[in-house]
């Protein structure tokens, strides 16, 4: 019941927050409840200088909630079915092959990149850590959460093409960073004397082939169903059932819960709407995710601004996530650039592509739910603080200027 009143605590203040930012501040969404959560966290321990029992009471609620477990065993499938459900999937396959590219190979040159660019930065500094959890750093930050800027794509009237480009890079490469990670994880903790070859691709090809392959199975077990009534409520609970049932099957197979959510995302949302329901009963499924989309974001945004109190931050901490911050930038453009010009996809992108996929490529809550998994022997505390301070700056800074960003290239384009 304790955990009843703590979110609720959170739901509350989300509401009134998207309240106010709609009414008066009128920042995207996602930024704006960030934002909130942040000014809250300032305002609770200005507070705590008059009064320490009363911040030591919210940090004490805030630390029974598992953000970690919170994000990547609950929300995280919802975020990435409601995400996968409302994508195009002809214009995706359009766009499949750089899709497949950058959220596979892209990934590991920016997790390899970044780790070691990391490596050398934490040496300078004074605080060098091994070379395998610098890897986890790199493999943890790799994967982008666009969720944020997605609005704000679709309000500044990028070519659809790149749309889709980053909605489908980014839900593809959150399930392949979480596997990279993972992978990283298990190496780190084993020894890599004690890990075969073997065993990393066969972990690999599990989880991804396993994910995908299990979504597509509910997936088509849903449509199988859906397609032989006509009742959306019936259909909707389907849907949750698909979600909550998948992705509680792919842990137990250890294979990747989110890319398994993706899968069956793709097909409920596109095949499913198509083929297995009325039009009424599509209108209802699709804006009953887009309400828990919604929903989970302002929860998200809020939690990831209060988990400011409990982060351990100094001088040195904040140096460090700035100047990274400018690494994970400059690797991100790298990441994208190395496969398109070797591969030439370039030749069919848009004008500006590639700047605007690497500032629209905002770091976000799973990066810190991935971090915040780690044991403290993985030097836990200081890649928290820096992570966190890298998700802060890419969404604030990124998240606020992606719009004028993206007009401004317009402008270059059109002139």
């Amino acid at each position: 019941m304790e955990l009843f009143h703590i979110f609720s605590a959170i739901l509350v203040i989300s509401a009134i927050f998207a309240y106010i930012n709609q009414k008066f501040i009128k920042l995207p969404g996602a930024i704006g409840l960030l934002m909130a959560g942040l000014l809250l966290s300032v305002l609770v321990q200005v507070l705590g200088e008059v009064s320490p029992g009363f911040e030591a009471l919210v940090e004490g609620r805030l630390r029974e909630i598992d953000f970690s477990e919170v994000l990547l065993e609950f929300m995280l499938s919802f975020l990435l079915f409601a995400g996968a459900l409302h994508t195009d999937l002809e214009k995706l396959a359009a766009a499949k092959w750089p899709i497949l590219v950058f959220a596979t190979i892209g990934v590991m040159i920016s997790t390899f990149m970044t780790g070691t660019a990391f490596y050398y930065l934490l040496q300078l500094f004074g605080q060098p850590i091994e070379y395998i959890y610098c890897l986890l750093f790199g493999a943890l930050i790799s994967p982008t959460d666009p969720i944020a800027v997605l609005g704000i794509l679709k309000k500044a009237k990028i070519p659809k093409s790149l749309e889709v480009s980053i909605t489908g890079e980014s839900l593809f490469n959150d399930g392949v960073g979480v596997v990279v990670f993972l992978t990283i994880f298990q190496i780190a903790q084993q020894g890599i004397t004690n890990i075969e070859s073997s065993f990393v691709v066969e972990l690999f090809v599990k989880e991804v082939g396993g994910g995908i392959g299990l979504g597509l199975l509910i997936g088509y077990i849903a449509y199988h169903f859906m397609k032989r009534i006509d009742h959306y409520q019936t259909e909707v609970l389907i849907s949750l059932a698909v979600v909550m049932g998948g992705y509680s099957l792919a842990q137990q197979f250890h294979f990747s819960g989110p890319l398994a959510m993706v899968a069956a995302g793709l097909l409920i949302g596109n095949q499913g709407t198509q083929f297995a329901m009325s039009k009424i009963t599509a209108d209802y499924l699709t804006k009953f995710w887009e309400m828990v989309d919604e929903v989970l974001n302002a929860v998200l945004f809020v939690l990831i601004g209060l988990e400011l109190m409990l982060i351990p931050f100094h001088t040195e901490y904040v140096l460090i996530g700035i100047i990274t911050t400018v690494v994970v930038l400059v690797v991100r453009y790298i990441a994208l650039a190395i496969p398109s010009y070797t591969l030439r996809f370039n030749r069919a992108f848009s004008p500006y592509t590639l700047p605007i996929m690497t500032w629209g490529g905002l770091r976000g809550g799973i990066s810190i739910a991935l971090a915040l998994a780690l044991t403290p022997v993985m030097h836990r505390e200081l890649i928290v603080a820096i992570t966190y301070a890298v998700v802060l700056l890419s969404l604030t800074i990124q998240g606020l200027t992606i719009e004028p960003f993206i007009k401004r290239l317009s402008r270059e384009v059109k002139a």
